[in-house]
This record gives structure tokens, sequence and C-alpha cells, in this order.
């Protein structure tokens, strides 16, 4: 089996990742980051739908969600950094500002091309029931400059016919603290600076050196999905369970787990740094 790049051999200050927070998932949405951390050998899952065929659930898009193991990685090897705008607590202000002047500039667009629409229709009115003599022409002609005219100085276009962009996921938003610290505390999976989520990123830090690539493995009851080679490419050969070095476990969850392993034609490996 060849060895798969290390973190090392890619690692230039142009690949930093951006990696933008909604509540505490860590989420990728610009294109060449998806491209840098999958040249890193981190798969990460696509949660968002494309936009020609948004009703359906087999092939997903933007934004591609990180495991927290995959996060702490690309820091430890400053190999990420925050996208602008995404700590609320600090930027807000500059963020509604932001925001202020994008309405704003949305607004005075739309106010033109409505004017223009409004033109276009009383253009087509107008010509469309002409018919006659020239003289007659000519004074429709004036009758419509004048018309004209008079919508250039009368026309309003209101605020709330305005067209806004509704977005379908809070990119870049957080919660206030006191609801972080609820999620942090009712969220185990993504509970940070605790022994077990130490021994997980041992254990991926440790696999994915080895070559490996490494996927979520919650719906076959362990902690990852272990893969020769790209997922794209390759079946899971292995379920990592990660354990703490001193920690018991039930006979019978080891034997349910192995016979999970079995019936998915997968090998269970039991995960503990040392």
């Amino acid at each position: 089996m060849e060895e798969s790049p290390s973190m090392d051999d890619h690692q230039d200050s142009s690949l930093v990742v951006g990696v933008g927070l909604c509540d505490s998932a860590p989420l990728l949405w610009r294109l060449q980051d998806l491209k840098t951390v999958r040249s890193l050998g981190l798969v990460g899952a696509l949660l968002g739908s494309l936009p020609r065929t948004p009703r359906q659930n087999q092939r997903l898009g933007r934004p591609l969600l990180l495991l927290p193991e995959e996060e702490k990685l690309l820091r430890d090897e400053e190999a990420a950094g925050a996208l602008p705008g995404q700590n609320q607590d600090v930027g807000g202000v500059e963020l509604q500002r932001r925001f202020e002047e994008d309405q704003q500039r949305s607004f005075e667009e739309q106010s033109v091309l409505a004017l223009e629409d409004r033109k276009s229709a009383l253009l087509r009115a107008m010509t469309s029931s002409h018919t006659g003599s020239e003289s007659g022409a000519e004074a429709v002609d004036e009758a419509l400059r004048r018309r004209l005219e008079a919508l250039d100085h009368s026309f309003t276009f209101p605020q709330s016919a305005m067209a806004v962009q509704l977005s379908t996921a809070r990119a870049g938003l957080s919660y206030c603290p006191e609801a972080r610290a609820h999620l942090q505390a009712n969220w185990p999976i993504r509970e940070q600076n605790s022994p077990r989520s130490d021994a997980r990123c041992q254990v991926f830090r440790d696999l994915r050196g080895r070559g490996f690539f490494l996927t979520s493995a919650g719906k076959f009851g362990g902690d990852f999905l272990v893969y020769p080679g790209d997922p794209l490419r390759f079946h899971a050969h292995f379920i990592a369970v990660c354990l703490m070095l001193d920690e018991s476990v039930c006979l019978l969850d080891v034997l349910a787990v192995a016979r999970l392993g079995s019936n998915v034609k997968k090998t269970v490996l039991l995960c503990s740094p040392t």
C-alpha cells in the first residue's frame, strides 16, 4: 500500500483553509478549501443541496462538514484559519454595517430595474394600441414622451417590494456565549478538551499518518471508518473504536461491535493512545 502524502509534504502558506463555524460545527464553503483538505487526505461530509437538483440527497454540495478531529489536525498543522467575519461577538457591529450597505446597494439596483420594467411595459402598451395616420403617430410619440418623463419624476419603489435572499443555513453566525456553553454541555460529540476527545484526536492523527483515510462511523457503532485509500475508490476495511488506555470495556459491548463488524465485512480496531 502506498503511503499518502503527509500534512508536512503539502504545507504551504498559500494553502490556509478558511474554517467557518455554524454553532460548533466546522464548515468549509470555498471550493479552494475543499480541494486543499482533499489533497491533505481529509474527507469530511458534504451537506448542501445542488442548485439545479435541490430535492434529492444522492448528490450533495457545499458546505463540507469536518470531523472535530479533522479540524484539530488542520489547526495543529497551522493549515486552518478563521474566515473573515466569523466571530460575531467581536465583529458584530462591522457585520451589521456591511449588511446594511449591501441591502441599500441592492435596493438601489432593484429600483433602477423596476423603473426600466415599468417604462418597457408602458412603451409596449402605447405602441401596440396605435394604428392610424402619420399625424396620429406623432401625437402618440409626444404623449409617450410626456408619460415617460412623468414616470421618471413620480416613480417610487417601496422597500417592502425588494427581493431579498433567504439563506438556508446560518453560515458565519454563532450563538451567544451562554447558548454555546449549553450546546457544548449537551452535545458530547462536539465536546472539546475532554479525555475521550483527546483520545479520538490522537487515534485519528496516528491512522492518518499511516496513510489511511477516515470518515465518521456513527451508523456502524464506531468512531471512524478506516479506508486504505480515497473513499471514492475504496470501501472501508476497518471500524475504529477509540478507548482511553485505562478505560474498562464491557465484554458484551466488545461482542456486539465484533458481530456488527462481521456483518458488514469489516475488521474492528480497538484503538487507545499510548
